[in-house]
């Protein structure tokens, strides 16, 4: 499993994805040009992105990709089904059948992201929302799928943070 953050726009969104994928163990791809400054080229050494992700920096598995072009270059689908999460997508997130070697493709918070890229994704996946909701926070959508997914692959990380005596209550 693997997360692709397409051309993101705030900073901020870019580090808790970046935070989420490091807590479940999910490499990221980031794909700019991104609409702020940001070392796309060697993203761990990003002074932005260490502030943002703060000490899960050094979790993270993230690889920066110039345009969307290096990036199917780079990856040429060797991650599996690229699955776009999107309003306009035609599959429920509960209903699809992901796979451990899938990638979760999220677009710019701003835009989504352009046809061509909707048309090259495996499958589009939709979150349904309350009637009059335009859509939800990039994060928080991938957080939803990401959990599905990772319960459906069994593939969540161990556990390995329980407290002492928490044994006895499990």
């Amino acid at each position: 499993m693997r997360i692709a953050v397409y051309e993101p726009d705030i900073p901020q969104n870019l580090g808790a994805m970046l935070r989420l994928a490091a807590c479940m163990g999910i490499p990221t791809d980031v794909v700019g040009p991104c609409g702020f400054p940001f070392a796309i080229e060697n993203p761990s050494a990003d002074k932005q992105l260490r502030r943002v992700v703060m000490d899960y920096a050094t979790l993270t598995d993230v690889t920066g990709h110039q345009s969307w072009q290096a990036y199917t270059e780079s990856t040429g689908h060797s991650h599996g089904r690229l699955l776009l999460l999107t309003t306009s997508g035609d599959t429920h997130y509960a209903d699809f059948a992901y796979r451990e070697d899938d990638t979760l493709l999220v677009g710019r918070e701003s835009g989504g992201v352009p046809k061509e890229i909707h048309d090259q994704a495996d499958a589009r996946i939709r979150i349904p929302l309350a009637p009059g909701a335009r859509s939800l926070n990039v994060v928080v959508a991938a957080a939803i799928v990401l959990g599905e997914a990772l319960r459906q692959t069994s593939s969540f990380p161990l556990d390995t943070g329980r407290n002492k005596g928490d044994e006895a209550s499990s």
